[in-house]
């Protein structure tokens, strides 16, 4: 039985490279398709991974909004690491952010789109950090991250423009059976992080969802919580639909409290995130890779 903790030798998750990456992302501004952001922000985030894997792929594609009532070219970010037979996992997050303002409490605000600090940038933050390491220290199984595009185009009523990325990805996917399971990293950058499991990830993938949850237990993380959380749709889940991967999503759905103050609002801001939460999300993802060497009841 492998066990986790502090003592385990695991490469460091450096909580300041992944807050700089999330100003980053924040600093060009909202990063919705079809804005001048979403194409600064897809160059950023080519040009980064590219700095630390020479297997990186842009799978773009064209889908056409009836939200926005407008055709959108978006794009998936893929960066592969480690053996490339054997044992594969996916590590994910969403790039793009909220074109609308939806859940302001202001109306006046309801038609701008978001920053997106802890919904979108936060994620990928934590993923462009563990492309640093892996680059650095090669994983003991193969990994393959995502940057899914067009996460957030729905609306309320209507969920078949969520996710559209993700679905893309999954439906394209050459051999979906040789990943073992994927890890969904979204809204995980509040800065009073909580993390109960949640729902459907523990329908679909329960013993990779509670093995994330111990790995955070073992480390001291009270964010990772040991009690069951809201049904969120989210990317893991077309990951699951459409290529039968076994998928978790890590995600603070409540931001910062139940009321949801920030979810959706202009007030999603990188002073609502701190760097400590992105380092328990990346610490727990580190261990979660390197402790699954040699390991096959993982």
């Amino acid at each position: 039985m492998l066990l986790y903790g502090k003592d385990q030798t695991v490469p460091e998750f450096n909580k300041q490279n992944a807050w700089n990456y999330l100003v980053s992302q924040t600093d060009i501004g909202p990063r919705n398709p079809g804005s001048d952001g979403h194409y600064i922000a897809r160059d950023y985030l080519v040009s980064t991974l590219k700095k630390f894997s020479d297997q990186v792929e842009e799978q773009s594609f064209t889908h056409d909004s009836k939200s926005a009532d407008a055709s959108f070219e978006l794009t998936n970010i893929i960066a592969r690491f480690g053996p490339k037979n054997g044992r594969q996992i996916i590590i994910g997050a969403h790039w793009d952010t909220r074109p609308w303002a939806d859940q302001d409490p202001d109306y006046s605000n309801r038609s701008t789109p978001i920053i997106g600090a802890n919904d979108g940038a936060s994620g990928v933050a934590v993923v462009l950090e563990l492309a640093r390491i892996f680059s650095q220290t090669p994983p003991p199984i193969g990994v393959t991250l995502v940057l899914f595009d067009g996460e957030d185009l729905g609306e309320s009523w209507d969920l078949s423009e969520y996710g559209v990325g993700s679905k893309y990805f999954a439906q394209h996917l050459e051999n979906p059976k040789q990943y073992a399971f994927a890890v969904v990293l979204d809204m995980i950058g509040d800065a009073s992080l909580q993390l109960p499991m949640e729902q459907n990830s523990l329908r679909i993938a329960p013993q990779i969802t509670r093995k994330i949850w111990a790995i955070g237990d073992s480390l001291g993380y009270e964010a990772f919580q040991q009690r069951a959380g809201q049904e969120i749709y989210d990317d893991h889940l077309m990951l699951y639909r459409y290529a039968n991967i076994p998928a978790v999503d890590v995600i603070d759905f409540a931001y910062p409290d139940p009321s949801n103050r920030y979810w959706h609002t202009i007030e999603d801001t990188p002073d609502k995130c701190s760097p400590e939460s992105l380092q328990a999300v990346g610490d727990v993802m580190v261990h979660l890779v390197y402790g699954m060497e040699n390991n096959e009841n993982n």
